[in-house]
């Protein structure tokens, strides 16, 4: 199905940009991987303005198009109480500057039927204290996907997925953590990896600025003091 399309993944060094790499290897897929940490492909801090002008210039002298472009790179996770203006702003530019940025440089370059398919997160729609900094920038970057799911219609597809509790370590869990969740189990990078490749697949082609929860029904589950066993007390 991917047989020699070219993929670019940001954050491609571990976890689910990994897993995603590894999927769309064993497909035969052309994986360009830009990613702070080292690679065989494109080291380098998505948050710099050159650097992704360099990164695009690679991918385009190496291959002359890109059919997917996967935004996967974290941003940084830090809270109110200790998230610098430096931080904050910095965890803007990796999750929904970058993402942005690379559309718009891959926008001459785009095969017909290219996908691009933007990893939020579901603090997109829900939170825990102190986490500010990632949360406004997923939810940056959903917003940006029906955007541009709008501004490149006829051209890209545009989706995103919003994973929920993914363990990288592929760690079964056994008791209130898995019973927790509806699906009654705990995510594994895989879970999200499937999604991505269908999103990129000629079998979502009616399928654009769609945002797609994998999360186990965690946030369809309605929680009450008192309900399933859950209670509250404040310290």
């Amino acid at each position: 199905m991917f047989t020699d399309k070219v993929v670019v993944v940001t954050g491609g060094v571990q976890g689910i940009g990994k897993c995603i790499c590894d999927m769309f290897r064993a497909e035969d897929a052309h994986v360009c991987v830009i990613d702070v940490q080292p690679n065989d492909y494109f080291t380098g801090d998505l948050a710099d303005k050159q650097t992704l002008e360099r990164f695009a210039e690679k991918v385009i002298g190496d291959y002359g198009h890109v059919d997917c472009l996967i935004n996967n790179a974290a941003p940084l996770f830090k809270g109110i109480g200790e998230c610098s203006y430096e931080e904050f702003e910095y965890a803007q530019r990796v999750g929904v500057t970058a993402p942005y940025y690379l559309t718009k440089l891959f926008l001459p370059y785009f095969a017909e039927g290219a996908s691009i398919v933007n990893i939020s997160s579901s603090r997109d729609r829900m939170s825990q204290p102190q986490s500010e900094s990632y949360t406004a920038a997923k939810g940056g970057i959903h917003a940006l996907t029906h955007s541009l799911a709008v501004s490149l219609g006829g051209r890209v597809r545009v989706n995103s997925i919003s994973p929920g509790w993914i363990d990288n370590a592929y760690t079964v869990y056994e008791g209130p953590d898995a019973v927790q969740q509806p699906a009654g189990r705990v995510g594994n990078p895989r879970d999200i990896g499937h999604m991505v490749l269908f999103l990129c697949s000629e079998k979502a082609g009616f399928i654009t600025g769609e945002n797609i929860c994998i999360d186990g029904g965690m946030t369809r589950l309605m929680v009450y003091h008192g309900d399933h066993g859950w209670s509250l007390e404040r310290e």
